[in-house]
């Protein structure tokens, strides 16, 4: 009964996240369509006929579409930058509007079928959308009351635990607020998980319950659900916030739970079509670009332009790895026995690493099948079997086909490039897993999309 209590309250926690951003989705369309009669009524300074306005939103509601996905991009609806985000709101929208504006400037050049002139309209919208847009998310959107925090009591140890608690207590828009931790190896800690229910009046409680002392204390206090305590699985949260699966709780039960069905037929199928979908033009598209840099590798030192490496590749099969050559010779992972590369990266390969023009080749390995374009970031042979004596269950990550983007690859900032280092790919693989449990086309997309947004914005997702 405690059990279902406690998945109940867990997805009831995690739908206040979800609430959230559908209801900034909603304000965001409300207050685009507000934004545009405000602006018509500006633009003349007199009453908007309602054909004047209607005949206004029906282009500009074709560009909402394309003005949300700006915003999805840019990070305002993602629960994590709701709830955990730094970078300052105004900042955020503004520079959203102002690509919003040139899309639909470049929009109405090429589309003047409307028979509307938006030139005036276009300048006044981007002051007003982004004026009513940054009233509703900083002022109106937390008199709603989804982003009040209420008073828990979190039980557990672990670092997990620890960053659960940081996290919830410095974020300006978390669910709740941690008044009062409780270890779990508190003596009597049924009694001290009471008594600090009662001295901070907490009525949530976020608890370790894979942790045995933890759910073995709580059958003692299941009627506080009838005071109406809400009792919430804290690990759950922890990956919903974080976007990583904690490897405390990594065992047998966990993978036969969650990997088990990691074939899915129909989406591996259509995730192959897509591959070849996008690798065929972007392949003929990226001929453009190999003249140029194979001259400017040559011409640097001399040496072979494309240079392929071994990656190690869906159920650890070994392929060639390709891509343009942004060091000084071609190692082959060989690093020995200080475990980093003893090669340099050269002047040219700086300009295409930065720009990512050394990964085009990459493309052939999409078209051949030894890549997705979504997937764990293939890696050297000699590493996986460190890795794999080292890192439990790190194997698992080779369910699948390695990415060319992945979602490690978005969130993971401590990745080690040519050297060896087991507590970072530690990390990297709780990132690894989380995809490999969530993984669908949505979540494919949603990586697609960041992906273009780190490119273009040159930070982090």
């Amino acid at each position: 009964m405690l059990l279902t209590f406690v998945v109940l309250c867990y997805h009831s926690m995690i739908s206040i996240f979800r609430l959230r951003t559908l209801a900034l989705f909603l304000g965001d369309l409300i207050f685009f369509c507000l934004a545009l009669y405000i602006s018509l009524y500006a633009r003349a300074f007199e009453a908007v006929s309602r054909e004047a306005f209607l005949a206004h939103l029906y282009p500009f509601s074709l560009l909402f579409i394309a003005w949300v996905l700006v915003y999805f991009i840019a990070g305002l609806y993602e629960p994590r930058s709701i709830i955990l985000a730094r970078r300052a709101l105004s900042a955020t929208l503004l520079v959203a509007q102002s690509v919003n504006m040139v899309i639909a400037a470049l929009f109405f050049f090429f589309a003047p079928i409307f028979g509307i002139a938006p030139k005036t309209l276009l300048v006044i919208y981007l002051i007003v959308s982004f004026l009513l847009v940054l009233y509703w998310r900083a002022v109106l959107f937390p008199l709603l009351g989804l982003q009040k925090p209420e008073d828990a009591v979190l039980v557990g140890s672990g670092q997990e635990i620890d960053a659960l608690a940081r996290a919830m207590n410095i974020a300006h828009r978390a669910p709740v607020r941690i008044a009062k931790v409780v270890p779990a190896d508190t003596p009597g800690l049924s009694g001290a998980i009471m008594a600090g229910i009662e001295g901070a009046r907490a009525r949530v409680v976020v608890a370790d319950f894979a942790d045995p002392r933890v759910s073995d204390a709580f059958p003692h206090i299941y009627n506080l659900i009838s005071r109406g305590v809400r009792f919430v699985d804290a690990l759950p949260v922890y990956e919903e916030l974080f976007g990583r699966i904690p490897l405390s709780t990594l065992n047998e039960r966990w993978l036969a739970r969650n990997l088990s069905r990691y074939s899915q037929t129909y989406y591996d199928a259509l995730k192959r079509l897509l591959d070849i979908g996008v690798a065929v033009p972007a392949l003929a598209l990226s001929f453009i670009f190999y003249p140029f840099i194979i001259f400017a590798i040559k011409f640097e030192d001399g040496g072979e332009a494309i240079i392929s490496m071994p990656r190690v590749g869906e159920a650890g099969r070994i392929f060639n790895f390709y891509k343009f050559r942004s060091m000084t010779g071609n190692d082959h992972g060989k690093y020995g026995g200080g475990g980093a590369s003893k090669l340099s990266v050269t002047r040219v390969g700086r300009f295409i690493r930065a720009s990512r023009l050394d990964e085009l080749p990459q493309l052939w390995n999409l078209l051949r099948g030894d890549l997705s374009l979504i997937g764990p970031r293939p890696e050297l042979p000699a590493l996986v079997k460190l890795y794999e004596q080292e890192i439990p269950y790190y194997g698992v990550r080779h369910l699948i086909k390695p990415g060319i983007s992945g979602w490690a690859q978005l969130y993971h900032h401590a990745d080690p490039h040519h050297r060896a280092d087991v507590e970072d790919t530690r990390d990297k693989l709780s990132y690894d897993l989380y995809y490999l449990k969530h993984r669908s086309l949505l979540l494919d997309v949603v990586i697609a999309i960041k992906t273009i947004r780190r490119l273009l914005l040159k930070g982090n997702a």
